[in-house]
């Protein structure tokens, strides 16, 4: 059985923790941020972990991570 390939969007837009759950960037952070409440900007630093539904299909598009 021939190798499968890794989706390349999947890689550069997302990681696996060590337990196996999909971590990616929070979204609504590249402009128009005047608008946006403190509450939220300050929310959306750093990263989130997916729900389980999407993260089962971000796992599908990676299958050797």
């Amino acid at each position: 059985m021939p190798k499968l390939k890794t989706k390349a969007s999947a890689k550069k837009r997302f990681r696996l923790t060590r337990t196996g759950k999909v971590r990616a960037n929070v979204a609504y952070k590249r402009h128009n941020l005047r608008k946006r409440a403190q509450k939220m900007k300050r929310k959306a630093r750093g990263t989130m972990i997916l729900a389980d539904a999407d993260a089962r299909i971000i796992k599908s598009y990676m299958p050797y991570a």
